[in-house]
């Protein structure tokens, strides 16, 4: 009698996780694995109550296989220009079975966007074995030769037991970024939030990156030290960071939705969150202690306040510092008004502030809701929920 393969072990068709890094938000995402290998991160709602798993490899390249299909047959579809009818995208779709047209839509948001770029998911492909990566990231060449750039997450604690010569082969396969939660270099604030990594190895993983050649993403959490940790918070992760020198510096501050283990230390009171106010001078005190480094500070996510904290190291350090400056020497009312506006959509840079029309919107909505500087905290921690 034949044995019926276990359920694991069968393919049920494509599948994509549920995140990956604003920067990557044109590329196509190819999931290697599921969910988050730690996933006790204590400032983290994705993946809470998931088991982690990674995928058997011949499940990754059928996908692979059938986005590459769906990619090749929008070629076919196209005109000279490269746009495609509407109905002929529909008749397509229509003609594919079920399991066909996630995969389908995945190649053609990926076409519509340019077919740059590839990002392995979820939270950390690299934990899979190296020669299977490997082998995963030449099907990839093979299928699309013309792409830009793969990239992946990964844990500074998974990439600190890989060796030199498998980064490499990486990296030789096509894995040219890498994007790591560094989030803190203070190891007080690492036991806190339960980051399961302390800082000299976050900072040998960021230099065996480096040394392989890939390019460097380093995700830093303004706020995640709370009050009581805020200066060792920014002065550590300076130290971390003027040790690595990663390609990339992206800030994402911390916000505190229900669910996560830091909401109820928040609400108990034994972790005191900044306010955009001392979430400035944080971000202040962490720029200026960059030294010697090239990297490019990049504020790519709605939940920072300062959009313009940008450019590259050294020669942007002193317009952000005049940037982070102004804001903290506005009078508590402007303060209050840039930060509703920036939630609301209305503000990314402190110049928009100039314009009558949509601070007469902000004026609006802070009437209508009761917002005031004594209160504007609170009401942006409820905003800030909307983004996560």
């Amino acid at each position: 009698m034949t044995q019926r393969p276990h359920d694991r072990d069968r393919y049920h068709g494509f599948e994509q996780g549920p995140i990956r890094p604003p920067s990557e938000a044109g590329s196509l995402l190819v999931r290697v694995t599921r969910n988050c290998p730690w996933n006790h991160c204590a400032f983290c709602p994705v993946y809470k109550g998931a088991r982690f798993s990674v995928r058997p490899e011949a499940h990754v390249i059928e996908d692979i296989d059938a986005l590459h299909r769906h990619v090749e047959t929008l070629k076919r579809l196209a005109d000279g220009s490269g746009s495609i009818l509407r109905k002929n995208i529909d008749a397509c779709m229509q003609g594919l079975p079920a399991h066909e047209q996630q995969a389908f839509g995945a190649a053609l948001n990926w076409y519509a966007g340019g077919m740059r770029a590839i990002f392995l998911q979820d939270a950390n492909s690299l934990v899979v074995k190296p020669d299977q990566l490997i082998r995963i990231l030449r099907h990839l060449r093979t299928r699309f030769p013309w792409v830009d750039r793969i990239t992946s997450y990964a844990r500074s604690h998974t990439i600190a037991r890989i060796s030199d010569d498998h980064l490499r082969q990486m990296r030789e396969a096509g894995l040219n970024r890498v994007h790591i939660g560094l989030e803190s270099g203070s190891e007080a604030v690492l036991r806190l939030v339960r980051k399961g990594v302390d800082k000299p190895t976050q900072i040998k993983a960021g230099r065996k990156v480096k040394k392989a050649g890939i390019e460097l993403s380093e995700y830093v959490m303004p706020g995640l030290g709370g009050r009581d940790l805020s200066r060792d918070h920014a002065l550590e992760t300076a130290d971390a960071l003027n040790r690595i020198n990663p390609d990339f510096i992206r800030l994402r501050t911390l916000a505190i939705p229900g669910g996560i283990p830091l909401a109820e230390e928040h609400r108990r009171g034994r972790f005191v969150k900044l306010n955009d106010v001392d979430m400035g001078r944080e971000i202040r005190l962490f720029i200026e202690s960059l030294d010697g480094i090239t990297s490019m500070i990049v504020s790519d996510h709605i939940l920072n306040l300062f959009e313009e904290v940008q450019g590259r190291l050294p020669e942007a350090k002193p317009d952000i510092l005049a940037v982070l400056d102004r804001f903290l020497e506005m009078s508590p009312q402007d303060q209050c008004r840039f930060q509703v506006g920036r939630r609301l959509g209305l503000f990314s840079r402190l110049v928009d502030m100039n314009s009558p029309k949509r601070l007469a919107k902000v004026d609006a909505f802070c009437a209508q809701h009761g917002v005031t500087p004594d209160n504007v905290d609170g009401m942006v921690d409820e905003m800030m929920k909307r983004f996560i």
